[in-house]
């Protein structure tokens, strides 16, 4: 019987697993090649309502907020460096607040934790 409802096959686990630490590891390479980040959260994007409801799903948050504030946070230092030469000081502060981000979440990624919303 039809009754107009496709339903919707979950994802495998390890799918989700998998995509998770990929995106941790391209966050990590945007640190040498910043275009890999882009590329990860559009992962996030596209997988992230398979996400919903698993393990993973906290994960797919983390990653998708540490990408947003970084980049606020980038945006803000660069006018800073052509001021003040502040941008440096706020630059490399975002850049560790992104390094910290991103091994706490591959930690508890390791673990198989759940991440704060």
């Amino acid at each position: 019987m039809d009754d107009g409802y496709l339903q919707r096959v979950p994802r495998a686990d390890g799918t989700l697993k998998t995509l998770t630490l990929v995106v941790y590891a391209l966050q990590a390479l945007s640190l040498f090649v910043g275009v890999t980040a882009i590329v990860g959260i559009i992962i996030n994007y596209l997988k992230r309502d398979e996400a919903a409801g698993t393990e993973w799903q906290s994960h797919f948050a983390w990653q998708i907020r540490t990408f947003w504030w970084a980049v606020i946070g980038f945006a803000v230092s660069w006018p800073l460096i052509l001021l003040l030469g502040l941008g440096f000081v706020t630059g490399f502060a975002v850049w560790v607040w992104y390094v910290y981000r991103i091994v706490r979440g591959f930690l508890a990624f390791n673990e198989r934790r759940p991440l704060p919303q």
